[in-house]
């Protein structure tokens, strides 16, 4: 088997209007933009889509419509819990017509070991009709998906054919390409690691920024493929600032900030999310003009 979910990925944001309802004429635009400026594919209902502040008929709604307008690029859909059988119970009534993959974070607050994530990514492979991306982000979960328990599920499962790595820890990273089979893929969960994780063997990368600036990210991923780093370098030191600055206060805030900005969305986050300030709102529209 090759290689699945390579290249370039964008972690869909969802956009509200001022009286915070789901924006979805805007979500159409963004999603046709990523189409016709090069992404590789979409995903859908990740931590950026502020997902656990969405309504069940809004995640159906949001889920449709990319769809409908992904001009045939795969969309993979963000799912999980720490609930192993409600995890279970969401895969056997969700409509798979259309998708691709999955996005499976690691179960969070109840702080398994890494059998019991075993255990539970196991379940979830036997269930899922479609492949299975791992995604590994300590800093929301409060568990590390050691590359170890990586090594071990791509084994264990056809199912299992990548990760989005989000722990920031190169050594674990280069373990977990070491340690797995040649098909699976390893994908960047942080632009600003991108580069880096690509020069180790990664091929891929789930990013934030691609929301408002798919044709550098995607330029950037195609490049790195065909092995060229000197050019995706220079589009690397050209949004550094900007990949830092994304983050300051948390995701998707920058983002939404730095697409309001571009007066492609209202700059509205749903509660207990909030906007970022007013100081740092204005460090990313100054790094912004200066890129343009």
């Amino acid at each position: 088997m090759s290689q699945l979910f390579t290249g370039a990925g964008v972690a869909l944001i969802t956009p509200f209007t001022k009286d915070n309802q789901v924006d979805y004429k805007s979500l159409e635009t963004i999603v046709e933009n990523q189409v016709n400026k090069g992404m590789d594919y979409l995903v859908a209902l990740g931590t950026t889509a502020e997902t656990a502040t969405l309504t069940s008929q809004e995640k159906t709604n949001i889920v449709d419509l990319i769809k409908e307008k992904s001009g045939g690029l795969p969309v993979v859909v963000g799912m999980g819990g720490n609930c192993t059988q409600a995890v279970l119970k969401q895969i056997d009534k969700f409509n798979f017509d259309g998708i691709s993959g999955i996005l499976v974070v690691t179960p969070f607050y109840n702080k398994p070991t890494q059998e019991g994530m075993y255990r539970h990514y196991i379940e979830v492979a036997k269930a899922s009709p479609v492949p299975i991306i791992l995604y590994n982000v300590p800093s929301r979960t409060g568990v590390n998906l050691q590359a170890e328990t990586v090594a071990r599920l791509a084994m264990a499962s056809d199912k299992i054919v990548a990760i989005k790595e989000a722990s920031g820890n190169h050594t674990q990273m280069t373990k977990i390409l070491k340690y797995t089979p040649n098909n699976f893929t390893l994908i960047s969960g942080d632009d600003l690691l991108a580069l880096t994780i690509s020069s180790i063997g990664g091929k891929g990368l789930i990013s934030v920024v691609a929301n408002a600036l798919p044709e550098k990210i995607s330029e950037l991923m195609h490049l790195v493929l065909n092995n060229n780093y000197s050019e995706p370098r220079k589009i690397h030191f050209e949004l550094i600032e900007l990949f830092q600055l994304m983050f300051k206060e948390g995701n998707p805030g920058g983002i939404k900030a730095l697409m309001n900005i571009q007066q492609t969305i209202e700059n509205v986050l749903r509660p207990p999310l909030y906007k970022v300030s007013d100081e740092l709102y204005k460090e990313i529209k100054t790094v912004y003009k200066k890129m343009n």
